[in-house]
């Protein structure tokens, strides 16, 4: 039998565990999802036990996912976004992935949005930085929103400058927001504003209908932000989207296989 995990702390509430035995059981793969909740100070530690015991894969989340990059080889898109959430322990060093690029690509491309034009990604936390690299890695013109403008600023110069990304960055305070969603094709809400209260991140009144709406924040599925949007006519898509394809993504890199998608997103969903 083969074991994946998860490494976190706290983890008692993941969802990935359903979401990927959910794969296992569609596709007859005779394997286990297990969730580890190591000290906050042992990440490193963790990873390499994982490898030594034979784990063939982990995902990693808050607070591992920069720390581990000293247990790992991160590839390129890894390294540019300075953080690691999945991690094949089959190879040696075990090789360090960040899938949550690829939950957002991939959650736009499942709703039929072309990424092109220009995204204003609000947040430049740890979902900000995949969401930017991402999309400017699709070429597009990214303007980053932050409550700090200097850490938007810094961020953008690290998109802009990275080697193999075709697009470019710019980096704002929340003032700017109004002015910059005019101009936007696309919108991704990367903080956790909509989690904990009835709130936007976003002026409803900027809101249109040329713009296609991502919102990180799955619980609740349907948050201020995407009700106003749907009420202004964009397209939106929901934060369990881009939690399943995070989790597609590293499925496929683990075991090489076309991930059971609608299996995966009916375990996720049944959970929420």
């Amino acid at each position: 039998m083969d074991v994946y995990g998860l490494i976190g702390n706290p983890v008692e509430h993941s969802l990935s565990p359903p979401m990927h035995e959910a794969a296992y059981d569609a596709l007859g793969i005779d394997a286990r999802y297990v969730t580890f909740e190591p000290a906050e100070s042992a990440g490193v530690v963790a990873v390499e036990s994982a490898a030594t015991l034979g784990v063939r894969g982990l995902n990693v989340t808050i607070p591992f996912k920069q720390n581990v990059l000293d247990a790992v080889d991160p590839d390129g898109l890894a390294a540019r976004i300075g953080a690691v959430n999945t991690i094949d322990c089959t190879t040696s060093p075990p090789t360090g992935y960040n899938t949550d690029a690829a939950g957002v690509q991939r959650s736009f491309s499942h709703h039929g949005v072309a990424l092109e034009g220009t995204v204003v990604v609000i947040g430049a936390g740890g979902a900000g930085r995949a969401a930017a690299f991402a999309l400017a890695d699709e070429g597009m013109t990214v303007r980053i929103a932050n409550r700090t403008v200097e850490r938007a600023t810094a961020l953008a110069a690290g998109v802009t400058d990275a080697e193999a990304v075709s697009g470019t960055a710019e980096g704002h305070g929340l003032d700017a927001l109004p002015d910059l969603l005019a101009e936007a094709d696309v919108l991704v809400n990367a903080t956790s504003v909509g989690m904990e209260a009835d709130q936007s991140p976003a002026p409803a009144e900027a809101l249109h209908g040329d713009l296609a709406v991502l919102d990180a924040v799955y619980a609740p599925l349907e948050t201020r932000l995407l009700r106003d949007a749907a009420a202004a006519g964009a397209t939106t898509i929901d934060g369990a989207w881009m939690l399943l394809f995070q989790g597609v993504e590293a499925f496929e890199r683990w075991t090489g296989r076309e991930a059971p998608v609608e299996a995966m997103n009916e375990a996720l969903r049944g959970e929420l």
